[in-house]
């Protein structure tokens, strides 16, 4: 072998080794949280979570409504469903902006999994007006605002409110007056709530107007031997 061509072959030794030594220089690039590798999916920006009290909790509430009672506080961001005499689960929500609240007795008229999102049209129009387009349907997902589970709330007569208990994409929302009068929680406690609570259940929804009437319902605090032992 000629000294011209051992001149080559370092050469491109050294070349070969740079590329190297610069692709493992180069940092791993971390997925933002909630990146997906569905390109139907949009990546949904990691905010921060909502404040400890708002954790799904086992509570001491004494009321006299049945078990399986929803009992909604949106003066409080919580969303009771009664287990037993003087027992419930809570749930942090997040609930109506200024001028959206509302308050009444309704039930569960259906139940959905990865629901689809139809905004009503006043909603698109009054987006439409602050530059923001919805579209007119969205079909379920992670970037669906509508979550993971939807209960859609009817009214005696079985007609839909429009309103809905639903998951969120924006967990950071909780605990925060936000929507349009719906009421949303995080993914997992939408989901824990869909599965124990069947089509039929009655609704309380504790806000502006006073629409639900006479409501008793004391939260108590932890009721820490459920807490820890369960049941």
């Amino acid at each position: 072998m000629s000294m011209r061509h051992v001149r080559m072959g370092a050469a491109a030794l050294i070349v070969s080794l740079a590329a190297t030594t610069a692709a493992v220089a180069q940092p791993m690039m971390e997925r933002p949280a909630g990146f997906s590798t569905d390109r139907n999916v949009v990546p949904v920006a990691n905010k921060k979570m909502p404040d400890r009290k708002y954790a799904r909790t086992r509570v001491r509430l004494v009321t006299d409504e049945p078990v399986g009672t929803i009992i909604v506080d949106t003066n409080n961001k919580f969303l009771y469903l009664v287990d037993g005499e003087n027992r419930a689960t809570r749930y942090g929500i997040g609930v109506g902006r200024e001028g959206f609240g509302w308050s009444g007795v309704v039930k569960v008229g259906r139940k959905a999994e990865w629901p689809g999102w139809t905004p009503p049209p006043e909603m698109r129009a009054r987006e439409a007006r602050k530059g923001h387009i919805l579209p007119a349907y969205q079909p379920g997902g992670e970037d669906n605002p509508l979550g993971a589970r939807a209960l859609y709330l009817h009214n005696k007569g079985g007609h839909d409110t429009a309103f809905r208990i639903h998951g969120t994409n924006q967990p950071w929302s909780i605990g925060q007056n936000m929507s349009s009068g719906c009421i949303r929680m995080m993914n997992k406690d939408v989901t824990d709530l869909y599965d124990r609570v069947p089509v039929g259940s009655k609704v309380i929804v504790v806000g502006p107007g006073n629409r639900q009437g006479k409501v008793s319902f004391d939260d108590r605090g932890v009721d820490f031997f459920r807490q820890l032992f369960g049941g």
